[in-house]
């Protein structure tokens, strides 16, 4: 969105056009275009509009029924907290009894919201001018937050009393593809981190991909997962990690499942490998968070089990034992993977509709389902791994 198009959605008419669309639908999209243009809608106004109301109907799987108020960029939403993370976020800043929190790259606003919602005053800061527009509107209803266009790194800290640093460093190009080298984010990882030394209590934001010895060793590293998506690690320093430094995997839950379930430990140099043996009855397919934060041998523990192979993130069971941090499966039969052996294994069982599921292996589910040319009314789940250094096929149902 340019200053133009901003401008004409924050006139009186805008706003009203915005806020009396119906629900985005892509299929109707075109015809209410031209509806309103024939009543004499700006053909720019009324492209804009529908424009903010698909973002919001996209936003909605993060930011629920706020985003109906919102206004966005696609960029801005690909970046921002989903509300059920940056509540936690919040939470962390709250609890520490923090009272003013700088939120250096602000983009939209998510993480400023959830933290302007908890009460903490905010100083809201984004490089890009149009970008800390949209953050002052999405912010409105709270006076506690005050945006600023300017770079995050320069906010003298000290003189605005600032407590409590958050920042979400932009790990992408203008064209949208990733940056992987931390010094080329922006703002550079290494800046940000130096902020310690101004303000302890500082959260920083990363992709879940993050290699492990880019993030210090004095901070505690959680990585976090919504429904099974993992979605971030967060770096939390000083008074943020009250149990210290170390790593956790946070499992977040939401709908009717809504919960969370927390996997930490706060010296991962002292977690013991887990054993690995045979395949057994029952087999734990550990949480991405789990697997990202390197934890897995804590699922193993929780549930007796032991590794299927030392470099495969799946725990096997001899007992139905489950744990929140994976999801169970019982193991039906296990084969060595063959395509002819496989095909007429499935065939013979009348599986038409086949779930696929990998770890350790380099096939392609889809290109391997095309070549099945499965037809039947069976369902069938398959798990392709190694087992003991071999490329297996575990014919599982979960539990």
């Amino acid at each position: 969105m340019d200053a133009d198009g901003l401008a004409q959605l924050l006139s009186p008419q805008g706003w009203a056009l915005l806020q009396a669309l119906p629900p985005y639908d892509d299929a109707r999209a075109m015809a209410l275009s031209e509806r309103l243009r024939a009543d004499g809608a700006d053909p720019a106004l009324v492209a804009a509009a529908l424009t903010q109301s698909r973002l919001r109907q996209r936003a909605r799987a993060k930011f629920g029924e706020f985003a109906d108020g919102m206004l966005l960029t696609p960029a801005g939403l690909e970046q921002a907290t989903r509300l059920v993370v940056a509540a936690r976020h919040a939470g962390r800043y709250r609890d520490a009894g923090l009272m003013h929190v700088a939120d250096l790259t602000c983009g939209i606003g998510a993480d400023s919201l959830a933290l302007a919602g908890v009460g903490l005053r905010v100083l809201a800061v984004e490089q890009d001018e149009t970008t800390a527009a949209l953050a002052t509107v999405n912010l409105r209803h709270f006076p506690e937050a005050v945006v600023r266009h300017g770079d995050g790194l320069a906010v003298d800290l000290a003189a605005e009393g600032v407590d409590g640093v958050y920042a979400d460093p932009a790990r992408r190009t203008g064209a949208g593809s990733r940056v992987f080298d931390p010094g080329a984010w922006t703002p550079p990882l290494d800046a940000v981190l130096a902020l310690r030394a101004r303000v302890p209590a500082l959260g920083v934001k990363l992709g879940p991909g993050v290699p492990h010895g880019a993030l210090p060793a004095d901070a505690e590293a959680q990585w976090v997962s919504v429904d099974g998506d993992v979605v971030e690690v967060g770096v939390w320093c000083g008074p943020l990690a009250p149990d210290g430094p170390g790593r956790s995997a946070l499992l977040l839950r939401t709908g009717e499942r809504a919960g969370s379930y927390l996997v930490a430990t706060t010296d991962p140099a002292r977690l013991a490998p887990p054993e690995v043996g045979p395949v057994g009855a029952y087999l734990h397919e550990p949480d991405g968070a789990v697997v990202r934060a390197g934890l897995v041998a804590r699922v193993a523990e929780e549930v007796h089990g032991r590794l299927v192979d030392p470099t495969i993130a799946y725990v096997t069971t001899d007992a139905p034992t489950t744990t929140p941090a994976a999801t169970a499966y019982r193991v039906l039969d296990t084969l060595p993977f063959g395509l002819k052996p496989l095909r007429a294994y499935l065939r013979t069982r009348g599986v038409g509709r086949l779930t696929i599921k990998k770890r350790g292996t380099a096939v392609v589910p889809e290109q391997l389902r095309r070549q099945l040319d499965l037809h039947g009314e069976a369902e069938a789940t398959i798990v392709l791994t190694r087992v003991a250094g071999r490329q297996h096929v575990l014919v599982v149902e979960p539990l």
